[in-house]
């Protein structure tokens, strides 16, 4: 039985300094008016071009982003491998819509495919359709629209930027996850995924979709993608997570006055990512999965049902994924008892990356009793490392 208790072992790849940093980070998120005011403030020195580079790098930068460029990113590659932790090279860069510009991030995504060749600590690529791709195209094929010519035109463009990161991540023979986002955008991603599956993922699951299981319609979804899999003769990839969207999905859903897509309560998420783990196990000839959480209780199940399975824990068809920087007690723990695991590496310019790094804060900040679970293992390991000195 695997305990999440051991900080030994959850931060052996920290130093003291490393802890001490982490320490001020999560006290500092542990306050939502901090984590408010933050976020105005560098809004607000953004705007103003204020030179703020230096002091995000050395702190909230250090922590969850591996560099600003992937040469940058492999010393964290490194390390994370010594201690049997792959890395998710992920360039956080988003809300582009210049073409250049979706053509410059659709080229970078396809070098982190290239790296990931032949690179046993990076078994993952991922990007978000977002990066590749004008939100209101997306928006508009979601809900069904008719599109003008040149939007027709637009849109070939966007799946030949992704078909070439898939048939990259095809050649490298790493798998890609193409991330899960907002709701009103999902159906047009979710069809480039399908397509995408069908077409590279024939003898093994290289292309991954995304399920956030904190919407009330994505079980009901997994099964018919596994159907649908079965049907076609492929295999499917999921990554499967809570979600990151809910308060916006929420206030869209009251301000356009539409049913809201998010489940009722939390315990609801939680019973329907665990269902779809059991799903995903039953269904493990036809499906390989990534299950993203820094839920404890999903992780033991996940390790629960594979043991009563007879599935070994070191199957590739199976991983488990956590963001760098947090939960590094789940990480280490299963890692060292042999399961798959790999980190979600961000990286990119600072500047670039600050709505993810926003996006970090405050989700420490809203997920009840997340903040504090990171603080308490970390003074329980400073505390421990003190008595060993005396």
């Amino acid at each position: 039985m695997i305990s999440f208790e051991n900080t030994e072992i959850a931060f052996s790849g920290k130093s003291d300094k490393d802890l001490r940093r982490a320490y001020m980070l999560f006290r500092l998120i542990g306050r939502p008016w901090m984590v408010r005011l933050g976020k105005t403030m560098t809004n607000l020195a953004l705007a103003m071009r204020l030179p703020i580079r230096g002091i995000v790098k050395r702190t909230i930068f250090r922590h969850f982003c591996g560099g600003e460029t992937i040469e940058e990113c492999e010393s964290r590659v490194i390390e994370l491998g010594k201690f049997g932790i792959g890395t998710i090279l992920d360039y956080s860069v988003e809300g582009k819509r210049a073409e250049e510009d979706l053509d410059a991030t659709s080229r970078e995504i396809i070098r982190t495919a290239k790296v990931a060749s032949g690179n046993q600590h990076i078994p993952f690529c991922v990007f978000k359709v977002t990066g590749v791709a004008r939100f209101g195209l997306l928006e508009k094929l979601s809900a069904s629209k008719e599109l003008s010519e040149e939007e027709k035109q637009e849109y070939l463009r966007v799946v030949n930027r992704v078909d070439a990161i898939c048939r990259e991540a095809y050649t490298a023979e790493t798998p890609v996850f193409i991330d899960a986002e907002e709701s009103w955008i999902q159906p047009a991603i979710d069809g480039i995924a399908d397509a995408m599956m069908a077409k590279y993922n024939r003898q093994k699951s290289i292309v991954f979709n995304t399920l956030q299981m904190y919407r009330h319609d994505r079980l009901d979804f997994f099964r018919h993608s596994i159907e649908k899999a079965r049907k076609g003769g492929y295999r499917i990839g999921m990554k499967i997570v809570r979600g990151a969207y809910m308060e916006k999905e929420r206030n869209r859903a009251a301000e356009k006055n539409y049913p809201s897509p998010i489940q009722p309560d939390k315990s609801a998420s939680d019973r329907d990512y665990d269902e779809a783990l059991r799903l995903a196990v039953d269904n493990l000839d036809v499906t390989a999965i990534c299950a993203g959480s820094h839920n404890e209780n999903s992780a033991l199940l996940l390790t629960r049902l594979m043991r009563e399975k007879g599935i070994p824990a070191n199957d590739t068809r199976i991983y488990f994924a956590q963001l760098l920087g947090m939960s590094d007690h789940i990480s280490f723990n299963l890692s060292n008892a042999g399961y798959n695991v790999a980190k979600y590496v961000p990286y990119g310019p600072v500047r670039e990356v600050l709505p993810y790094l926003i996006r970090r804060a405050e989700e420490n900040t809203s997920v009840k009793g997340q903040t504090g679970r990171e603080l308490s293992l970390i003074i329980k390991e400073r505390q421990r490392r003190k008595k060993l000195q005396r």
